[in-house]
């Protein structure tokens, strides 16, 4: 693999010394899912993890990790986050929300730094993947380890 791409992620995670794998892997413009990077790495759909950019009606901006093939439940979220209620962010914001876009989103390394909710599904692999802030990118890390690096709640948040 060539030289690892320096992402915020990246250099997040080298600071606090958490040990990571980089998998890099090839994208395609019309098909940026989560369940498309599970396929092309060979990494199970849940194991690996999409982040999604959503709002809280009392919180504001909430990064939420799911695993992949699954749907987030909405109502889960706000009890889980304080709210509510939560939606997700529109994708035309994400952008300036968080430095991110569609594909690249990670739950580390974002403009701000953001609450982030976890699906408690993680905790019982000795890995998963989630996005390293870029396209095609993803880091292969302990569960435990990633709600170290982003402060993160589990909590049971798909359906």
């Amino acid at each position: 693999m060539a030289a690892a791409k320096k992402t915020n992620a990246v250099r997040i995670l080298e600071g606090l010394k958490i040990p990571f794998e980089l998998l890099e892997y090839e994208i395609d413009e019309k098909e940026l899912s989560a369940e498309d990077a599970a396929a092309k790495t060979g990494i199970a759909e849940e194991r690996t993890f999409k982040t999604l950019c959503c709002r809280g009606d009392k919180t504001g901006v909430i990064m939420v990790c799911v695993p992949a093939g699954r749907e987030l439940d909405f109502k889960a979220l706000a009890a889980a986050s304080g709210n509510k209620s939560t939606e997700l962010v529109h994708l035309k914001e994400v952008q300036g929300l968080t430095g991110y876009v569609r594909g690249g989103c990670s739950p580390l390394g974002a403009k701000k730094k953001y609450p982030v909710v976890i699906d408690e599904s993680a905790l019982a692999f000795d890995f998963i993947t989630v996005n390293a802030g870029h396209r095609g990118l993803l880091f292969k890390l302990a569960p435990a380890d990633l709600v170290r690096a982003t402060e993160a709640k589990s909590a049971p948040v798909v359906r």
